[in-house]
């Protein structure tokens, strides 16, 4: 009956406009819907599934601001038993190094953790380097970008495709690994589960309570800076071919032009 952690993140949603701020150049997450990231989603699915399947109880963890809340809550209301949200203003603009140090010390603050589920990459940094970053600072096995995972007693085995083919990888617990779309597909908060979901516990850790010290964190502390941004351009009109028996030639040619074909 494993006890497992999944490592969620709120994002911007894909389909809202993403911006930096003026700033300091870090992602301005108030211009956009913020949502929990979908690979978030199938990895939380994937402990449920563990969960049904030999017991045991499943915790999301987050680092974020209130607003990641809304993100826990959708995390809970799809099974998960309960949350840790590393909630802390001195994070703010961490980079992936920064980050893992500050899930790290939070995994460390929950008892009896034998699996750690994390998405491959988060959509807005698309990074994918944090679990790997976790199994050395925790000293753990890492079985990253699987596709699928199977839990047997002391033992995970998973399977990652590549170019290459399709390999089989196996550690022992604890352990940390990675998910990707091929998982499954995640199920879908049921009006039960919402509402159980205000009910469940969410405990709110600084970097005080796990032994961070905000010194080693946040933006002006980051091993990468970004000194300055250029905005998209805006879009511009397309160009409309009148198809008056020469449409198709006036496609071809405009494709041909643009270096397209």
């Amino acid at each position: 009956m494993p006890n497992i952690v999944v490592l969620i993140k709120q994002v911007p949603d894909t389909w809202s406009e993403r911006k930096l701020t003026d700033g300091d150049y870090t992602l301005d997450r108030e211009a956009a819907d913020a949502v929990l990231d979908e690979i978030n989603e199938r990895a939380v699915e994937e402990a449920l599934l563990i969960k049904e399947a030999q017991g045991g109880e499943v915790t999301v963890l987050s680092a974020g601001p209130d607003r990641a809340t809304d993100a826990i809550r959708k995390a809970l209301s799809m099974g998960a038993d309960k949350a840790v949200h590393v909630n802390d203003p001195a994070l703010h603009g961490s980079d992936a190094v920064q980050t893992a140090w500050t899930l790290a010390g939070a995994l460390g603050q929950i008892e009896g953790v034998e699996l750690i589920i994390a998405g491959n990459e988060a959509t807005d940094g698309r990074i994918g380097a944090i679990p790997a970053i976790i199994a050395e600072y925790l000293g753990i096995p890492q079985l990253t970008h699987l596709r699928k995972l199977t839990v047997d007693g002391d033992k995970v085995t998973g399977e990652r495709e590549t170019d290459e083919g399709v390999f089989t990888l196996e550690a022992g617990l604890p352990a940390i690994v990675s998910v990707n779309e091929k998982i499954n597909e995640p199920r879908f908060p049921s009006f039960k589960g919402i509402m159980a979901a205000k009910k469940k516990e969410v405990q709110t850790l600084t970097l005080a309570d796990i032994g961070i010290d905000p010194e080693t964190v946040g933006v002006a502390n980051a091993g990468t800076t970004v000194t300055s941004s250029t905005p998209k351009p805006p879009r511009t009109a397309g160009e409309r071919a009148t198809d008056e028996g020469e449409g198709g030639n006036q496609i071809a040619q405009y494709l041909v032009s643009q270096k397209i074909i």
